[in-house]
């Protein structure tokens, strides 16, 4: 079972297309988890334990480790998700594109030093960006395609011969890309309009969709512009509406699980 295969296998197992992201900020949780040794671990393996049986898959986000000197941290997460709950999928986020035997090396970061299911990777360089990581056939490619921050436009939104960029990236990413079937697209949920589009290009391949909570995207549009004819095909990713819901010690975690059961209910009920 490749990555594509284990997340519609989830999807359907929950039913959910809830991605939660894994993404520290300290002064953020319990005061408890900021002043220990193990707070971050011990913050994240309090999350999915309360939320694994209503997600889909977990992101971490390489950053937010690596900044707080905390890459061990980020193992242990996704060591502790595959040892206890194997089924569900990791993606990390770590947006890596370059070339050549660089490439090869952030390949084998993710995918052999992180043990994780799938990375996020930005296709800027060309195919010999993209395809030292295509290439592990079992593993999940994520490529930047339409992005949900406010300032993507002025680049994704650049045309050439009647095209915008988003739209060559996803035609490349439907065909040269995906000879191994192990391609997603990360479509923002702050541009359905560009969702739509970039489904009548690329079919039924899957999404990651971040852009809701703080970054303003709706539900319900992302349904309505991203259901691919199986009425599915996206992973709906939440990360600090959903890891915040409480900064006490005492409900954090059960805040977090309602806040995933939410996003979870709100995605179902505009399936078409």
């Amino acid at each position: 079972m490749n990555f594509i295969e284990q997340i519609k296998q989830q999807r359907l197992s929950n039913n959910s297309m809830v991605c939660v992201g894994l993404d520290p900020f300290l002064d953020k949780m319990p005061v408890e988890f900021q002043n220990s040794k193990t707070g971050i671990l011990d913050f994240n393996k309090a999350i999915i334990d309360a939320t694994f049986d209503v997600v889909c898959s977990y992101k971490p986000q390489f950053a937010h480790y690596a900044a707080l000197g905390q890459l061990d941290v980020l193992k242990q997460t996704i060591d502790y998700i595959k040892t206890k709950y194997p089924q569900v999928p990791v993606i990390l986020d770590s947006k890596r594109g370059d070339i050549g035997s660089t490439a090869d090396m952030y390949a084998k970061e993710a995918f052999i030093q992180y043990n994780a299911d799938a990375v996020t990777v930005n296709p800027y360089m060309g195919d010999d960006t993209i395809l030292p990581f295509t290439q592990y056939k079992d593993k999940g490619v994520v490529i930047l395609c339409r992005t949900s921050n406010p300032g993507a436009g002025v680049i994704q939104n650049i045309k050439s011969d009647g095209q915008t960029l988003y739209e060559i990236i996803a035609k490349r990413a439907r065909t040269t890309w995906n000879e191994n079937k192990n391609v997603m697209l990360v479509v923002g949920a702050t541009v359905p309009q560009e969702m739509k589009s970039i489904r009548s290009i690329v079919g039924d391949m899957e999404f990651l969709v971040p852009g809701l909570g703080a970054q303003g995207g709706d539900v319900k549009a992302v349904m309505e512009a991203g259901l691919n004819a199986d009425n599915s095909g996206l992973v709906i990713n939440s990360s600090r509406a959903v890891l915040y819901a409480s900064n006490q010690l005492k409900d954090f975690a059960e805040k977090a699980r309602l806040e995933a059961i939410s996003l979870q209910a709100q995605s179902n009920q505009y399936k078409k």
